[in-house]
Parts: C-alpha cells; structure tokens; sequence
C-alpha cells in the first residue's frame, strides 16, 4: 500500500505530500508515515486518499484491479473477480526486490559503534522493492532489518513486528522514528525535541510506564532511522 500511494502520488504531482494531507484533513507527517509503510489511511480517510489519487479504496489498499466485473467469476478458483488475490512466487534473483540482512543489533554502552549478529532463527535476509530503495536514495549496504521488542511503541509498533533502519540517516528530526544505542541496549524510539534537548518518547499512551527519557551524550547514540515496517497485526 505505501508504494502505490508513493507511485500515484509522484504521479499526480511530482510527489507533494501536503497537498494530499489538506485534501485528506490530516497532516504532511501523516502522510509521510504512510509513504514510509509506518502507518496505513483507515476508513474516511482511506476513501479521500483513493479519491485525491483517482483510484479506488480496494485498489490502494489491497493491489486489486480498479475495472473488473465484481460479478464475474474466475474460471479456475470458482470465486467472485475482486474477493482474492492472486500470489506470486518470487525467485531468488527476482530483479524487483532486493534482500537485506536480518540482524540482532550487540551494542556497548557509551561506544559509537554496533556489532550486528544474524537472525539466525528466523533466516537471514528479508526482500524490499527495488524500485523503493531506488526512489529514496538507500543503499542496500546502509539497510538492516530488526525485530521490535516490548509494548512501548504500540500501536504503531507491536512486539515482532519487522522494522528496517536506514544507517545512513542519524540526523535526528523531531516526530520521527530511529533505532537507538540507549545506554548500551538497542531501543527503537520517536524522537523529541523540547526546551533545546533531544528526547525519546514511546508511542504508548500509559505514558507512566513508558515514560521518555532524555537523549544526551554517549549513553544515547543514534544507529539509524525507520524507515519501513513489517506487521502481521491488522
């Protein structure tokens, strides 16, 4: 879903983002999260951002063909044209997708630096589109994948939720999500800025349990940025 809103946005206007946000109602950053796969439009909003891109809302949400006779019915799986979707078997060489590590992060307090060990219990790579990392610039040697641990950043992180850090980015921009060295253990946390300092601030609302914490100094160091997610929570 976010490739096609990025396709068809870049498409309709070279990409602006905050026209689509005043069409929708919401905000630049909003929109933004969605392009970035951090977050996806839902119910009225879902239906202006088809609307503004000219498409339909199944067809931004889910990849289904926009003119199709609903009523049909397909030949070989006796099913309505529009309730499935067909899946495609990707072959390793797949020119369309790339294959980034899947890494435990190992890091040390107060050193700038981070070792990263394979994932090995859950394979070692996972696949992005080519044509993703092209448009914003990424190297693949600078992308890594990690696994998100505990409840702090529901709900727009769960636990096992797949995130990948763009290690080339670690400028710090208020409102934006970074994967961080925090006292020697790797935490994936939004970053603030108040009263001239840095913070880390969890997305959980019992924000008594998950309270934020300053980021100064080495016992806060940035490894890299969100910049995509993969979620089996719906």
């Amino acid at each position: 879903m976010a490739n096609r809103i990025e396709s068809y946005l870049a498409a309709k206007n070279g990409g602006n983002q905050s026209e689509m946000a005043r069409y929708v109602g919401v905000s630049p950053q909003a929109v933004q999260k969605w392009i970035a796969g951090l977050a996806e439009p839902r119910g009225k909003n879902l239906e202006l951002a088809a609307e503004f891109l000219g498409v339909t809302p199944a067809h931004l949400k889910f990849g289904t063909p926009q003119e199709v006779d609903q009523g049909a019915i397909d030949p070989e799986t006796g099913l309505k044209v529009g309730t499935f979707m067909r899946v495609r078997a990707v072959d390793e060489d797949d020119p369309s997708l790339v294959r980034i590590p899947k890494v435990k992060l190992r890091l040390s307090a107060g050193l700038s630096g981070f070792e990263v060990e394979p994932e090995s219990y859950d394979g070692s790579t996972t696949t992005v589109p080519t044509d993703w990392m092209q448009r914003r610039g990424y190297s693949r040697d600078k992308l890594f994948a990690i696994r998100v641990k505990g409840e702090s950043m529901e709900p727009t992180f769960y636990e096992d939720d797949l995130v990948v850090i763009n290690t080339a980015d670690k400028s710090p921009i208020d409102g934006d999500v970074y994967a961080i060295n925090y006292e020697g253990e790797p935490v994936v946390k939004r970053m603030e800025r108040d009263a001239g300092d840095w913070w880390l601030k969890s997305d959980n609302p019992d924000q008594r349990k998950y309270s934020r914490k300053i980021c100064r100094g080495d016992a806060c160091i940035i490894i890299g940025k969100v910049v995509r997610k993969e979620s089996e929570r719906f």
